[in-house]
């Protein structure tokens, strides 16, 4: 039977798979024990479920706090909220366990469906709602339940950001307004849009306001993952040269799910005792890319010439620090200073574009790593 490979593309297994992240666990702990609610940012596919996760696996055996996830990225309405929510408290707390027969006990006063799904069992949760008012209520109660209870409770809520898309627009003042008065709850609120995130929380008018502490995470240092990648490879048996993992992490840009995806691809193309070279490296970057293939031409439809051609021209420079200069666009025949402004403002807002944003200096890069060396080595 062909070994498990370690290179994981989604989840949490155990802390020997999962590369650093050291100082970033050591600040969120600090902050849990402390009082302090927490503010996440990071690029997609970054690794910040993935540091979530091994922060509860720090906290399993700590019997005085529970750690419960959820994932608000397709919420369009605090009814969602509201449910997604129930849904995550009762993933995490079993009708059968202490927190979970209260919370059942909460829930059949807002009137709910509850469903189990048949094949993953896990519990559907739908409220009716008659007045607007309703929906806070319910939202206010959740949380009141959850602050209520005799354990600390560590909530992280992903891609918080939402909300401030939701057509009740108290949303955030209301949730503002409840969370302060919380005292057994620390949140941990994540995001991938950097620019509405730093906003929502570092904003004077925004109601959350100055309320949690910042944390941005980057990329993981190159030479702990050259030790961390190397390491893998050893222990199922296989050897890997230090020039290819210099080439992977150059490749991937040391962006983690792309790191991850590569290596992974790398692992399941080589036999028990291979001794991975580039060549097997680079036939990996070929093969994901044509697998990819189909995902990059629907992304082509969705634009328009003028973005796909500026996205083409980013991407072949890499990295791109001033879009707006005329040797820029002069050799990619963009337009003016003003069509390039627009362009990028049009990518970034479609998330195809990623802005970062350092003490030196600001550059934009494609955000799909596999789409950028595609449409760098196709066009």
């Amino acid at each position: 039977m062909k070994s498990s490979n370690p290179f994981l593309l989604k989840g949490y297994k155990s802390k020997e798979l999962f590369c650093d992240r050291e100082a970033e666990l050591k600040r969120l702990c600090e902050n849990v024990e402390n009082g302090i609610d927490t503010t996440l940012v990071s690029p997609r596919r970054m690794g910040k479920t993935g540091l979530i996760l091994h922060l509860f696996e720090h906290y399993k055996k700590n019997k005085s706090i529970e750690c419960l996830y959820v994932d608000i990225n397709f919420a369009i309405s605090q009814a969602d909220f509201n449910k997604l929510l129930s849904e995550a408290i009762l993933k995490k707390f079993p009708e059968k366990t202490t927190i979970g027969k209260l919370f059942m006990n909460l829930l059949k006063g807002f009137r709910p469906i509850i469903r189990f799904d048949a094949i993953s069992g896990e519990p559907q949760v739908e409220i009716s709602y008659n007045t607007e008012g309703e929906k806070t209520h319910t939202l206010q109660g959740i949380l009141n339940f959850l602050d209520a209870q005799k354990t600390l409770i560590v909530l992280a809520i992903d891609e918080f950001q939402q909300i401030s898309d939701f057509p009740e627009k108290n949303t955030e003042a209301m949730l503002r307004s409840t969370i302060q008065h919380l005292h057994n709850i620390r949140f941990i609120f994540c995001g991938s849009k950097k620019t509405i995130m730093t906003d929502m929380f570092s904003n004077a008018k925004r109601p959350f306001y100055a309320s949690t502490q910042f944390m941005y995470l980057d990329k993981i240092d190159d030479k702990k993952y050259t030790l961390f990648i190397e390491k893998l490879f050893r222990k199922k048996g296989k050897k890997i040269d230090e020039d290819v993992v210099r080439f992977i992490l150059e490749w991937t840009r040391i962006h983690t799910f792309y790191t991850q995806s590569l290596c992974n691809m790398i692992f399941s193309m080589t036999e028990e005792d291979a001794v991975i070279d580039m060549k097997i490296a680079k036939e990996a970057c070929l093969e994901l890319m044509k697998r990819n293939e189909p995902v990059f031409f629907q992304y082509k439809e969705l634009l328009s010439a003028p973005q796909w051609k500026y996205l083409i021209a980013i991407a072949k420079e890499n990295t791109v620090d001033q879009p707006s200069a005329k040797s820029f666009l002069m050799k990619h025949n963009i337009g003016t200073p003003t069509d390039s402004q627009r362009l990028k403002q049009s990518l970034l807002d479609k998330d195809l574009l990623l802005e970062t944003i350092t003490k030196e200096r600001t550059f934009y890069q494609v955000s799909d790593v596999f789409f950028s060396r595609w449409m760098e080595r196709e066009f």
